[in-house]
């Protein structure tokens, strides 16, 4: 597991939100007795997670672990009302499910990867340490998945409006390269690759990489 550059005075803090509380317990001893990782809070529902950041004074989680299925809400509409208030928040879906649909709904609605339930502890927090480090984890099933759809014919008039070099960095972006890596692949710095994020954003009238890669394949809702 990678988490180098993580020192113990600055872990990694992670907010849980599922409605399985054995399963949230579990992933709290995980968290809390890795090293470099440090659990902030359990939430069982979206709303006690919205509530708890409506104050907007407490230091924010570096990323969130988020149920893409509980038993009263969806996650992803409580992904898309936490990204409306806090558009940097870093949130990982997590779920039993391995649906295309549910994936892209969830990259859309402003998530930064997408881990299946059954993934082990390492890949957990692999995943975790990537989010917060500017990548977007994803199980290596639902990564080709993505891939597969990044490679059919896009809409034309979208596609179109990107330079190659743009187009390149959305596709590395989709593998869930960061910033970094996306420069270290195209021989460009990360600024570099900021910029073309920017203008990538713009011209597809997008605020997130979730939302770009969906209005790319043409995805709605």
């Amino acid at each position: 597991m990678k988490t180098a550059g993580v020192q113990k005075n600055q872990a990694i803090s992670v907010c849980i939100v599922d409605d399985d509380r054995e399963l949230c317990e579990g992933l709290k001893w995980i968290i809390n007795n890795a090293k470099g990782f440090s659990c902030q809070g359990l939430f069982h529902s979206g709303k006690d997670f919205l509530t708890y950041l409506a104050p907007k004074k407490k230091p924010l989680p570096d990323v969130v672990v988020m149920d893409i299925e509980m038993k009263t809400e969806s996650g992803i509409d409580c992904v898309r009302e936490v990204r409306l208030q806090f558009p940097d928040m870093k949130i990982i879906m997590q779920t039993v499910f391995n649906e295309d649909e549910k994936i892209f709904h969830s990259l859309k609605a402003g998530a930064v990867g997408y881990i299946l339930k059954n993934s082990t502890k390492d890949k957990l927090l692999d995943a975790i340490h990537e989010a917060h480090h500017g990548g977007a984890p994803m199980t290596g099933t639902i990564a080709r998945r993505v891939l597969t759809f990044l490679q059919s014919p896009p809409s034309p008039s979208i596609i179109n409006n990107l330079s190659d070099r743009e187009q390149s960095v959305l596709e590395l972006l989709v593998r869930g390269l960061s910033y970094k890596k996306i420069g270290a692949e195209l021989f460009i710095s990360p600024s570099t690759v900021r910029h073309h994020l920017h203008n990538i954003y713009q011209k597809l009238h997008v605020r997130s990489r979730g939302e770009a890669v969906a209005k790319a394949q043409g995805i709605h809702h």
